[in-house]
């Protein structure tokens, strides 16, 4: 018979459990994206989404504000905000030190950002094997999370201004090279020039008449 077959037990007691599970969806919830084995990635799905579909069965109650809500709306909100908190810690830490009230990021934030959509609310992306013991490992992020936008990034950037910045210098040698062009060329820069270059047209054409004579 298969019993103790539901999930996987990952060596540990229930109560190890409950706590490795309540602590990895908490950091889903308050980070959007975290990295960790491809099994227990799977556990946490399981346990981030039906937290979220509970939260959504509430509707609208879920996200007004609660001076807003009449008595049954209040104890439905407070019936559900005590359910989540079984599964999930009360307050998060971001990466700047400031806490998250998390229960009211799933109530309020999750459930406007998942109301169309009918579950599925996470996805797993395999990032292969971990050096040393070999365990697969994935990224379990919300589908809707922000992009990551890596280091290299900031590399490319710095080298996508550098040829703007070449042709700036380019230009400016050029500029200060324009004189030293004009006495090879000068006929042209003379053309070029207005009514007061005329006597320098006279004088060149004079000195070449003498030149051929």
């Amino acid at each position: 018979m298969r019993h103790r077959k539901d999930g996987r037990q990952f060596g540990r007691n229930t109560s190890h459990r409950r706590a490795m599970f309540r602590n990895l969806a908490a950091n889903l919830v308050n980070h959007e994206r975290i990295v960790i084995t491809d099994a227990k990635a799977k556990e946490v799905r399981r346990v981030t989404e039906r937290l979220i579909t509970k939260a959504k069965r509430l509707g609208p109650v879920a996200h007004t504000p609660h001076d807003q809500l009449d008595a049954t709306g209040r104890a439905k909100r407070l019936a559900v905000a005590r359910n989540l908190g079984g599964f999930l810690p009360r307050w998060g830490v971001e990466r700047d030190g400031t806490k998250r009230d998390l229960i009211e990021k799933v109530m309020v934030d999750l459930t406007r950002r998942f109301a169309e959509r009918p579950g599925g609310y996470t996805r797993i992306i395999k990032l292969g094997a971990r050096k040393g013991d070999g365990a697969q490992m994935s990224v379990i992020e919300f589908v809707d999370a922000p992009p990551v936008v890596p280091d290299v990034a900031e590399g490319d950037d710095a080298g996508a201004g550098e040829p703007v910045a070449s042709e700036e210098t380019a230009a400016a040698a050029a500029t200060s090279e324009a004189p030293a062009d004009d006495g090879e060329g000068g006929d042209d820069a003379a053309s070029s020039d207005g009514d007061d270059d005329g006597p320098a047209e006279d004088e060149t054409a004079t000195e070449d008449a003498s030149d051929k004579a």
